[in-house]
């Protein structure tokens, strides 16, 4: 059967809605909250997981990396600072007028996800 994803889906789900229905709450006091949800991210810490490797490419980081690339639409996986600069623009007054979203930073796998 795999893998089952019932324990993810609604905690991120439960985590969403309570972005939106704090935004509502707070919004009067002028205080914005957003989530930045991360697709696939070449860090270290998925570099050095070797049960992450072994499910991919029987070890092989490179080959990993190869493989997790061509999953995303966009032909590479993001890093840490395409994740800081979604928090910079956040917290920046650019986005003085929003609150109460999903700021999705996936290179386009959700988008894909539903097709």
């Amino acid at each position: 059967m795999g893998i089952s994803y019932v324990t993810y889906g609604t905690s991120k789900a439960a985590m969403n809605q309570m972005t939106r229905t704090t935004a509502i709450e707070f919004a009067r006091h002028h205080v914005r909250v957003n989530a930045i949800l991360p697709g696939l991210m070449k860090t270290p810490m998925v570099e050095h997981s070797a049960g992450l490797a072994a499910s991919y490419a029987k070890g092989d980081v490179e080959a990993m990396w190869r493989a997790r690339d061509a999953q995303v639409p966009m032909g590479h996986m993001g890093d840490a600072f395409d994740v800081a600069n979604a928090a910079l623009f956040l917290a920046s007054d650019e986005s003085k007028y929003v609150t109460g979203i999903e700021l999705v930073v996936d290179g386009g796998i959700t988008c894909k996800a539903g097709a």
